[in-house]
């Protein structure tokens, strides 16, 4: 069954630089982020991890666990987190998982195709593509992203989403293009205008279905 937003994350056991995880448990009640790669040693791979690493406490600000994924085993690992360390400057802290059998990679359908980058299957095994889950506590996927082998992910992205949804969450909005933390948003289209005035401190009403919102200091 193919996973959208909105399905339950797959739950597995694993192996990772931390220790064992059961992840629906290592989530807990906070938010998630679980990001593949195709392989260790590789080279957008080697500055993901890194830009994750610094942005770590960004993310903690959110209630969000990170979580890598890698379809080397831990040794394989444990020298590519030294690598990533010196190249970055970093101390890299969250686990990555050892998916060497590609099991979980195959859960979440991360797996590459020879139509698509026949340089990301060798041997007739393909790697796994640069995924990302987002996934609330609730253990639900809310926001799917999957990018080329050949093209870095941009985290600052997934942080400006995480915002978005957990502001989402708490209040009858949406957020328009563009959108960054402390922006006006969209007022909900289910909110009257009358209500949305009685919600918010200033609203502007574009057309009748498009409404800007400042929201409230607090």
């Amino acid at each position: 069954m193919a996973l959208r937003l909105g399905s339950i994350a797959p739950d597995f056991a694993a192996e990772t630089t931390t220790g064992d995880i059961n992840f629906h448990k290592s989530i807990d009640n906070s938010w998630a982020v679980l990001f593949s790669h195709p392989a260790d040693f590789t080279p957008v791979c080697t500055t993901e991890l890194g830009r994750v690493a610094k942005l770590e406490p960004e993310f903690a600000k959110r209630n969000v666990r990170v979580f890598g994924l890698s379809t080397n085993d831990l040794s394989d690992h444990a020298k590519w987190v030294d690598d990533i360390n010196e190249v970055n400057n970093v101390n890299l802290k969250f686990p990555i998982i050892a998916d060497k059998d590609r099991k979980i990679a195959t859960l979440y359908d991360m797996l590459d195709s020879v139509e698509h980058d026949p340089t990301n299957v060798v041997d007739g095994i393909p790697f796994t593509v640069r995924s990302v889950f987002v996934i609330d506590p609730a253990k639900k996927i809310r926001l799917i992203l999957t990018y080329p082998a050949s093209c870095g992910r941009n985290f600052d992205e997934i942080l400006r989403c995480i915002d978005s949804l957990q502001l989402s969450d708490k209040q009858p909005i949406a957020t328009p293009a563009d959108w960054q933390k402390g922006d006006d948003v969209i007022v909900h289209v289910g909110v009257s205008t009358e209500r949305a005035k009685e919600i918010f401190p200033k609203v502007k009403e574009a057309l009748p279905y498009l409404r800007f919102a400042k929201l409230p200091e607090n």
